[in-house]
């Protein structure tokens, strides 16, 4: 019977899969409730024993801590050289110029007489330069020695480093020691010291703060990678490498390559030839060893592979490579020469020291040094102890050249100049000897004596206070009777000094000596007309100027402005160093007949200092105790000359008296600096020849003669001067 709507469904019974041939069912409808779940699948098995399996567990475990922590540790430090980077750059300044001039201190450029640059002090200026403005062979070289990436790293170079270790450690050396693989931006770090400015607070010399910011720990290294990282953010490459032309020191003095061209080239680093540009480049590595003012050959051989390195690199053509190396750089003539550094030394010492040692500007000295003059007074130095000293010889000259103002024209401070060394004409306190014999003479034509007078050369003794008899003697050990005063000098005779001494009295000689500019202790016993005080040799050339200008005291000077950098208005200026009045003109002028007579006079004692040609000189010989000093000191119309020789440890000289080598050095010096000179006439007075004067006026010393003296004073200087 058919069913209408309610029929059932009909039943069909489940799919099952066929029977293995085992008879057993498929996993799929194995247990309760498997209906459709898939076919579990049965682990693979591990390969290798368990021994393999344990250790190879235990390295898959450290890698994942070692992996972990290294992620870490280079997110921390790379968050941390953000920071200091940021840091860094937040601290820099906008403005370039400030990055530039990094000196504590300033420099001193010192100008000879003609206006010439002759010495330098401090470390030297050249103003700013920037990398666009410098010649574009200097730019090269720089890059191609220090940096030749510089223009396509961030900042720091990996194969840079790379290099260096590699280099460091094929050397024999560490991996960090040697060569550093520093970028031109790290060594801009390095040199703006991250950043710090000096701190005499924490720094107690300047040496120390650079020591500091040269440190080339790794801690440092790695300081400067963010500070590296700053600069790159901050300025652009051109920008960096004008720091890096300011800041540089390349020795002699010189920061920076503008001051470094001026130095050694004399001209501006913007005009530098490719073998100039290669010789400053080739400091950066080691700038007082490569210095060419200290050896340009060496410095040329570093040059020279500098010139390799702008070849190689395309910066230089084959024929431009083949012209530098076959014309290396030179030095100009300034730089070329040490004259004039015992002068220079002297000038920081006299000058004022907020403007020569202490300076923090840059000051130019414009000098009174005239550089012939002094090449003619080293070159008469060296001439001497190459012909007439014997080989060996460890004794000592000095030589200053001055006119009658007080005005220095020279100075040898020694045989051999040494940076910051002893100067023997400024610094040598030695005692005079007959050197000083002038100022007694010069009171006495100043109280009316005549070059003619007469005193006796015989046996005297004088009681001295708290020491008993004292007995002068002539260096011959003779005694000549009466002679004028003029043969005393000349002879240079103890005796007749110590009687015309003793006449005038030792406290207004050592006044008058005093008051001529030797201001030491000067001996208070009767020893003090014979030279028995010290005295330098820049006093006692002074003291004899007072003399040649007509009587008036000098101040000696070496400058005659000072000026600072940039400026037209000199802050300090000098005219002329003469001073008060000591002795009379005319005193003056009889005293340099009678020194003259030293010279001319067949029985003086300075004879070999005789000038060629005529030219007329006075002077005086010198020689101490033993002969440990020996003096000459004399000058014409136009020039005083003092020389002094003797050892350091003031031990005897061997043979030497002050009418010797002394003698020989100053006429040599005369000769050089008068060449080409007029002869001009000394500003003398000769007297008249007693035997030409009528009876009554004849020079022998007697009561009542006339002259500028009263009679009873003329009569007891009489009694002392005849020794009765």
């Amino acid at each position: 019977m058919a069913s209408t709507g309610n029929r059932r469904t009909r039943l069909v019974a489940d799919k099952r899969p066929p029977r293995s041939r085992s008879g057993a069912t498929s996993g799929a409808s194995r247990g309760s409730g498997g209906r459709g779940r898939p076919p579990r699948r049965r682990a693979p098995k591990r390969g290798g024993n368990a021994l393999t399996r344990f250790f190879g567990g235990i390295l898959r475990w450290i890698w994942r801590i070692v992996w972990g922590i290294t992620w870490r540790v280079t997110a921390i430090a790379t968050l941390v050289m953000a920071a200091a980077t940021f840091y860094f750059y937040s601290t820099m300044p906008d403005d370039l110029t400030a990055m530039l001039d990094g000196r504590a201190r300033g420099s001193v450029t010192m100008l000879d007489a003609d206006g010439e640059i002759f010495a330098w002090r401090g470390e030297s200026f050249g103003g700013y330069t920037l990398a666009s403005a410098v010649s574009p062979h200097l730019r090269n070289a720089i890059v191609a020695t220090e940096d030749r990436r510089f223009y396509r790293h961030f900042g720091v170079s990996p194969r840079g480093i790379a290099g260096a270790i590699r280099s460091n450690i094929a050397a024999g050396r560490g991996p960090f020691s040697g060569a550093g693989g520093s970028t031109i931006t790290q060594q801009v770090a390095k040199l703006l010291c991250l950043g710090r400015e000096f701190d005499p607070n924490i720094w107690q010399t300047e040496a120390a703060y650079e020591a500091d910011c040269r440190e080339g720990t790794i801690w440092r290294k790695i300081q400067e990678l963010p500070y590296a990282f700053a600069l790159e953010l901050r300025f652009t490459k051109d920008e960096i490498l004008t720091i890096y032309l300011n800041r540089a020191f390349l020795g002699a003095g010189s920061r920076g390559f503008e001051a470094a061209a001026q130095r050694y080239f004399g001209h501006s680093a913007a005009e530098v030839t490719p073998q100039e540009a290669a010789m400053l480049a080739g400091l950066l590595v080691a700038p007082s060893y490569y210095a060419p003012t200290r050896n340009l050959s060496r410095a040329q051989d570093r040059a020279a592979v500098v010139l390799g390195l702008m070849h190689d690199q395309g910066y230089l053509t084959d024929a431009q490579y083949e012209d530098a190396r076959a014309h290396p750089a030179t030095l100009h003539e300034a730089a070329d020469s040490a004259t004039g550094g015992f002068f220079a030394d002297w000038v920081m010492q006299t000058g004022p020291a907020w403007l020569t040692r202490d300076t923090t500007e840059d000051v130019i000295i414009q000098t009174t040094l005239d550089q012939r003059i002094q090449r003619a007074a080293e070159d008469a130095v060296a001439l001497v102890f190459q012909e007439r000293v014997r080989p060996g010889s460890e004794a000592e000259a000095a030589v200053l050249v001055m006119s009658a103002d007080g005005a220095v024209r020279g100075m040898v401070g020694g045989r051999s100049y040494v940076a910051g060394g002893f100067n023997r004409a400024t610094q040598a306190q030695r005692q005079t000897g007959s050197a000083f014999k002038p100022f007694v003479y010069a009171l006495a034509m100043d109280m009316g004596y005549e070059p003619y007078d007469l005193v006796e050369d015989a046996p005297l003794t004088i009681d001295v206070p708290g020491s008993g008899p004292w007995s002068p003697r002539n260096y011959t050990n003779d005694f000549l009777g009466m002679m004028t005063l003029t043969e005393a000098l000349a002879r240079s005779q103890n005796i007749p000094a110590v009687r015309i001494s003793e006449a005038m009295g030792r406290e207004r000689v050592r006044q008058a000596a005093n008051a001529f500019g030797l201001h030491s202790d000067l001996a208070e016993g009767p020893a003090l007309a014979l030279g028995a005080s010290e005295a330098t040799l820049l006093d006692m050339t002074a003291a004899y100027a007072g003399i040649l200008n007509g009587g008036s005291a000098v101040a000696p000077y070496g400058f005659t402005s000072l000026t600072l950098a940039g400026e037209r208005t000199p802050l300090m200026t000098i005219g002329s160093g003469i001073g008060e009045r000591v002795i009379s003109e005319d005193a003056a002028h009889r005293l340099i007949w009678m020194m003259s007579q030293v010279i001319e006079a067949p029985y003086g004692t300075g004879r070999r200092a005789a000038l060629p040609d005529g030219r007329e000189a006075a002077g005086k010989t010198g020689t101490t105790t033993s002969a440990r000093d020996a003096w000459f000191i004399g000058f014409t119309a136009d020039y005083v000359v003092g020389v002094w020789m003797g050892n350091d440890d003031n031990s005897p000289l061997t043979g030497v008296t002050g009418g010797g080598l002394p003698a020989d050095i100053w006429r040599e010096t005369m000769i050089r600096i008068h060449e080409g000179m007029p002869l001009h006439p000394l500003p003398m007075t000769e007297p008249r020849r007693p035997d030409l004067d009528p009876p009554t006026t004849r020079g022998t010393i007697m009561p009542g003669q006339p002259g500028s003296l009263s009679e009873s004073i003329r009569g007891l200087l009489n009694g002392i001067l005849g020794g009765n």
